[in-house]
């Protein structure tokens, strides 16, 4: 690293105090929260968001979300889906689908559910009706699992939809039967180490990363 280039600084401490001035002059004003300029915004949002209100946050990324869905199996409660939405938050998916149980360990989210449009659909075949006219203009969206089952395909040679719903499972079984066949394609994450997978949170963080790779950076 040269001289001249700038050099990573310590992460600041999340959250600000009071709002310092006259907050009436601030362009973003009307998005304020009252309380939060009142006692500080210990949020942990980026600074970009400081004194918004939730409203007005989930407003604005509403405005610039991905055009892709995550869905997640949920049959035994699996703490890896929180995880998942805070990831879906993160690169900013258009939204989450909750299939199956439609309680969730929340924890993981770490608050993020708050930001990320997250439903419910009790059953695969319902994500297969829904996903027949949630493209644009009612066109089918491509489910797209990420399983390392027999016959599937890389991850890393595969150009993903623009439009499409990626489909996980559970940490451990992975995904339902109903879920592989329910799929337009089974793409699998290459790896190279000695055990059979990775951690499902992990998985959905590569792919949702492999897409903006290829839709927003290329």
């Amino acid at each position: 690293m040269s001289e001249d280039t700038e050099r990573p600084t310590e992460q600041s401490t999340w959250g600000v105090g009071p709002y310092q001035g006259d907050a009436s002059q601030d362009p973003n004003f009307a998005k304020f929260d009252p309380e939060l300029l009142a006692e500080g915004d210990t949020r942990n949002v980026v600074d970009q968001y400081r004194y918004w209100s939730m409203e007005a946050i989930v407003a604005d990324l509403d405005s610039r979300r991905h055009p892709y869905f995550v869905a997640i199996e949920n049959w035994q409660h699996d703490l890896n889906i929180g995880s998942i939405v805070r990831t879906a938050n993160a690169f900013l998916a258009q939204g989450v689908q909750i299939v199956g149980n439609k309680r969730w360990n929340r924890r993981g989210a770490m608050v993020t559910d708050r930001y990320q449009h997250v439903t419910h659909l009790p059953q695969i075949e319902d994500l297969i009706a829904w996903a027949k006219t949630a493209g644009p203009g009612g066109s089918k969206l491509p489910i797209i699992a990420i399983d390392n089952v027999p016959g599937c395909k890389q991850l890393e040679n595969y150009q993903l939809p623009k439009h499409c719903v990626f489909l996980f499972g559970q940490e451990g079984p992975g995904l339902s039967q109903a879920a592989l066949d329910a799929a337009d394609v089974v793409l699998e994450i290459t790896q190279f180490g000695s055990t059979r997978s990775i951690n499902a949170s992990a998985a959905a963080a590569i792919t949702m990363h492999t897409w903006v790779m290829q839709h927003v950076f290329s």
